[in-house]
């Protein structure tokens, strides 16, 4: 057991809300910060079914000692729809995977999964501005991370993606929020970019097939992935065997969950 403040009737209380539970590994992190921040407050699980969110999410707007929540599986575009404000982004992606209860009540939601993407590369010392940057994927975690690179300030951005009406659906939505952008849709071929990401899950097991043309990559060429396990995904193996630098997944859920941190106000 790792050492935890003891909880009060001042303790703010933190949540993570998904269908099943028992996988999230994000509340040990949550908790961890917030005895750095030397912050009174805990994060706990709460397993809420897809027809009894709109329920729960009216009572949260009633519990006073409650600050906010992360949002994940199967609940990121529900509750986008039941909170009373969404930051642009998030409205334009149709997600969010993390709320806060403003003094209020009411619920106000973000999405920091491209945000926490982008401080990773950051932290690693890869800014993306001025960058061309290739996406694979267009769905899920790919959707947010594309907002956080046009509006990290990438030169260009190409979406890929195996339906390539969804690639073009995100093209639409980006350019609306952000007219000015030089955003295409492409295909598995990477060649031309600096900067290489694998937004997809592809890669997670063994069977999976590549997100991506492994035999387009440049050294010239950075390489990120999502995937946090396993750590070197197949992409990443070929992408240091071409000579690429890599960028593993896990700095993205270390950077949001800090990211996340500062919206609950910890």
């Amino acid at each position: 057991m790792t050492e935890t403040r003891e909880i009060t009737g001042k303790t703010r209380v933190l949540g993570i809300l998904a269908d099943p539970i028992a996988h999230v590994k994000a509340p040990p992190g949550i908790n961890r910060i917030a005895r750095r921040r030397d912050r009174d407050a805990v994060m706990v699980p709460f397993q809420i079914s897809p027809e009894t969110l709109p329920h729960f999410a009216e009572a949260l707007r009633n519990l006073r000692s409650f600050d906010g929540a992360i949002i994940t599986v199967p609940h990121k575009g529900a509750m986008a729809a039941l909170c009373d404000e969404v930051s642009a982004s998030a409205r334009a992606i149709g997600a969010v995977n993390v709320i806060r209860r403003e003094p209020d009540g009411r619920l106000v939601g973000d999405m920091l999964d491209g945000l926490g993407f982008v401080a990773g590369l950051t932290v690693a010392g890869i800014p993306i501005a001025g960058r061309s940057a290739y996406l694979a994927g267009a769905g899920g975690a790919a959707n947010a991370i594309a907002f956080a690179l046009v509006e990290g300030g990438v030169s260009k951005l190409t979406i890929a993606n195996r339906t390539r009406a969804k690639a073009e659906a995100l093209r639409e939505r980006i350019l609306g929020l952000h007219p000015d952008a030089n955003v295409a849709v492409g295909d598995s071929d990477p060649s031309g970019h600096d900067l290489v990401v694998n937004g997809t899950s592809l890669g997670m097991r063994a069977e999976d097939a590549a997100p991506l043309d492994f035999a387009r990559l440049e050294p010239e060429m950075i390489v990120a992935e999502v995937i946090m396990q396993p750590a070197m995904t197949p992409l990443l193996v070929a992408a240091e065997a071409a000579g690429c630098r890599i960028h593993l997944g896990k700095p993205m859920l270390d950077q949001q969950l800090e990211l996340m941190a500062d919206y609950f106000g910890l």
